[in-house]
């Protein structure tokens, strides 16, 4: 089935050009089926290139699936044209009034700024609250992770004295979670961050189940009992550069980082990286929009807000 994106979208193009179907929004208007819902907050500064990455992900499943994008405040951004902005991207006044099968929450090169201190801060707890009622299932991804821990859990992150950054090893913890079937006992995911939430504060919230983490990297999947919350502190969606990329712009602005682990063959920079995560990341992704965005939505949009009502509950104790 198709990806249904908004007209005139850059990541169309590139999509196609990797024989992935999509459909313009205008086309799927005249298909009578009723295709899943999706939000994708972006908050990452090179927002094009973010919107290719996940659009990439969800295209692998056999749901159609319309998505939307959405921008945390109005502000210019610094790496992505005015024009992409107003053309593509919701403000929350425009889609607060509606409801989404699921939603995906980006990372933010935040890691080591309090949360209080963050610009959009407000904002960024509005919607989040909002997601309780308007959303089936909300997939979190790196600081987002730590943003909606801190928010809705009441855990802190754990800024780690290096940056975590490279392809790790990750072992299942719970193998029967719909969310890592098909995985191997075995498999990589690249990271690359500044902070974490501790394994040990995870252990002491019951609503909460670890799926997956790492001997190096910490907690890795992990999910509300329901579902309807799902937490992923790596990056199964990068592109085979992205890692070489961020190495590349912490040397120019004289950070002096170190090389991303287990990346290049022989921790070689001069060589090109080998790909060891596509599998599993396109497994997270279906497994997502399938056990639980697809299976758990209602048919009826307009009932999500009383499918939630125990997830609201066990949150606001």
């Amino acid at each position: 089935m198709p990806l249904n994106i908004p007209d005139g979208l850059p990541a169309i193009e590139v999509l196609r050009g990797e024989n992935i179907f999509c459909l313009e929004s205008s086309q799927a208007s005249h298909q009578d089926i009723r295709a899943i819902r999706v939000l994708l907050l972006n908050l990452m500064p090179k927002k094009i290139e973010t919107e290719i990455h996940l659009l990439r992900m969800l295209s692998n499943s056999p749901l159609q699936v319309d998505v939307e994008l959405l921008r945390i405040t109005d502000k210019p951004s610094k790496n992505t044209p005015i024009e992409h902005m107003e053309n593509f991207y919701k403000s929350f006044s425009d889609i607060k009034d509606k409801k989404y099968d699921g939603m995906i929450i980006t990372g933010a090169p935040l890691g080591q700024v309090p949360f209080d201190n963050v610009s959009f801060w407000d904002d960024m707890k509005e919607i989040m609250d909002w997601t309780v009622t308007n959303v089936t299932s909300v997939m979190f991804l790196c600081w987002a992770v730590q943003a909606a821990m801190y928010h809705l859990y009441g855990v802190d992150k754990l800024i780690l004295p290096k940056k975590i950054s490279g392809v790790y090893p990750h072992r299942l913890v719970n193998p029967l979670s719909p969310i890592v079937r098909g995985f191997d006992d075995r498999f990589d995911a690249p990271h690359s961050r500044y902070a974490e939430v501790p394994a040990s504060a995870l252990a002491g919230l019951d609503d909460l189940e670890v799926v997956s983490d790492s001997e190096i990297a910490g907690p890795y999947i992990w999910s509300h009992k329901d579902g309807r919350h799902l937490f992923v502190t790596g990056h199964s969606e990068y592109e085979p550069n992205c890692l070489r990329d961020e190495y590349q712009r912490d040397l120019e602005a004289g950070i002096d980082p170190e090389v991303p682990e287990n990346y290049f063959p022989d921790d070689d920079p001069k060589k090109e990286p080998i790909v060891t995560w596509k599998s599993h990341g396109n497994l997270l992704f279906n497994n997502w929009l399938n056990y639980y965005v697809y299976q758990l939505t209602p048919f009826n949009m307009n009932d999500i807000g009383h499918v939630r009502n125990d997830l609201s509950l066990s949150i606001a104790e």
